[in-house]
């Protein structure tokens, strides 16, 4: 045992203070806090702990609104205050540029926090299984006995690293309240039937996920049922109770697969209620969503993101641009308008399709889009190089691995007067742009972080870089 003084967040949603010149890392705390704390494990740089008592709050401290938050792991800052997040996040980002990049005195501005701190996401994926109870709840002799007795169908997430149980959610502040009313209805139609869910131990079982996605724009509503067989009177049935009780729901579908991942992804897919689609809209544009579309979750945040790109890229009309990892098209077909024209490359050809049909539902017509991998079309595919224009502005949103080293050192022979590049991981990015502007000419101008994700320690950045 130990009193602690937290000083500082870590990555990972945790915190940080310091004993006999050791770090100690712990869950559940915020800076400011001092805590009475036991060690858990002991590694040869750092030790790991868990609080016991808080001895003094923190000034930042706030009371979680979710009941579930001390065990779910969704949302790992519910207990600090939105404005000490954005702090934290805004020098996470600044210390990866620093001691990743090697980038000195660099302005990193104030991070641009959501307006909407809870129900912000327009999609959440829930899975059934066997229930995992609290040690408190486990404790208590009725629940203890049921437990033992006989696993009981749950529809929620995992608790942190375990994979084999679900917690029960009876409200989740991530999604809409609708969603809420839809969790606990279809959890109510499978128990009353008793219908077995999938085990990824065994590879056994019906249920699977439940996803829901929602046009926070236009009030579409989705729910899409993930199931591991085709049970159409049970699906039709379920479409029926659903729509009845919540006419809000514009669209019931079912993906069927017999993977053994646990990807919410339907092989097939049949449609009981609607189109089997909804419409979202982000600034003018307006998307077609599918059960398995990429879309961004945090509507709202999305456009701020994309308007701090279009101000990052300072678009001219003549601007020839390329959108590198384009996904879908979203920020393409967004600042379309303010440019001759923009070429987005993906890998992923399923993205491209729906980067294609977005621009034709929305009549824009300089935006193509083509499959493809980075590194070969930069490198190596010279005819492809030789028929496009050159771009004046290049944007990249990688995933969260990064840009391959290759296409880092790519992009600046592109000659392009600007770079934008948007990023979900501030220790990739900060590597990447190292890479960016060794010894090519370039200089990062501006470094813009934006919270799409409250209360969790994701954090998304902007940084223009500009030709000397």
């Amino acid at each position: 045992m130990m009193v602690l003084d937290v000083e500082e967040f870590a990555a990972g949603g945790k915190a940080l203070a310091r004993v006999d010149n050791r770090v100690v890392f712990l869950p559940l705390v915020v800076p400011g806090d001092r805590v009475h704390a036991k060690v858990t494990k002991v590694r040869k740089k750092f030790v790991e702990a868990e609080p016991i008592e808080i001895l003094v709050p923190a000034a930042t401290r706030v009371e979680p609104k979710c009941r579930h938050f001390r065990w779910c792991g969704g949302c790992k800052w519910q207990h600090a205050s939105y404005p000490a997040q954005l702090r934290f996040k805004q020098r996470e980002v600044a210390d990866a540029l620093e001691r990743i990049g090697d980038f000195q005195g660099l302005t990193v501005l104030d991070t641009i926090g959501s307006d909407d701190e809870y129900f912000y996401r327009n999609k959440m994926e829930f899975s059934f299984g066997a229930a995992w109870f609290s040690p408190e709840e486990y404790n208590r002799n009725d629940r203890g006995r049921e437990v033992k007795e006989k696993e009981v169908l749950a529809l929620g997430l995992h608790p942190p690293k375990t994979f084999f149980k679900i917690i029960d959610i009876g409200e989740c502040w991530l999604q809409s309240e609708t969603s809420n009313r839809i969790i606990d209805l279809v959890r109510r139609f499978a128990q009353e039937r008793s219908l077995t869910w999938y085990s990824t131990r065994t590879h056994t079982g019906y249920l699977r996920n439940l996803v829901i996605r929602e046009g926070r724009r236009t009030g579409d509503l989705m729910v899409n049922l993930v199931t591991s067989e085709d049970r159409p009177g049970l699906l039709s049935e379920l479409s029926g109770v659903l729509t009845t009780a919540v006419p809000s729901i514009t669209t019931v579908v079912n993906n069927i697969t017999t993977r053994k991942s646990q990807v919410a992804i339907g092989d097939t897919e049949r449609i009981y209620h609607g189109p089997g689609f909804i419409t979202e809209r982000i600034g003018t544009r307006v998307f077609r969503i599918s059960a398995n579309s990429f879309f961004q979750t945090n509507t709202a945040q999305a456009e701020k993101l994309y308007e701090v790109v279009r101000s990052a890229a300072e678009f001219r009309p003549e601007d020839v641009v390329f959108d590198l990892y384009c996904g879908t098209g979203s920020i393409a077909l967004f600042v379309a308008d303010g440019v001759r024209s923009v070429t987005g490359v993906e890998t992923v050809e399923s993205a491209v399709l729906d980067a294609r049909n977005n621009a034709a539902l929305n009549g824009v017509t300089n935006c193509r889009f083509e499959i493809g991998d980075l590194k070969e079309k930069l490198m190596k595919d010279r005819d492809w190089l030789a028929s496009s224009e050159r771009p004046t502005v290049v944007i990249v949103d990688p995933p969260r691995s990064g840009l391959h080293p290759d296409v880092a050192a790519a992009i600046p022979a592109l000659g392009a007067r600007r770079i934008v590049y948007v990023s979900c991981n501030p220790a990739t990015q900060a590597r990447d742009l190292k890479i960016l502007c060794e010894g090519t000419g370039y200089s990062i101008n501006t470094v813009q972080p934006v919270d799409m994700f409250p209360h969790t320690d994701h954090i998304e950045c902007v940084v223009a870089l500009s030709s000397v």
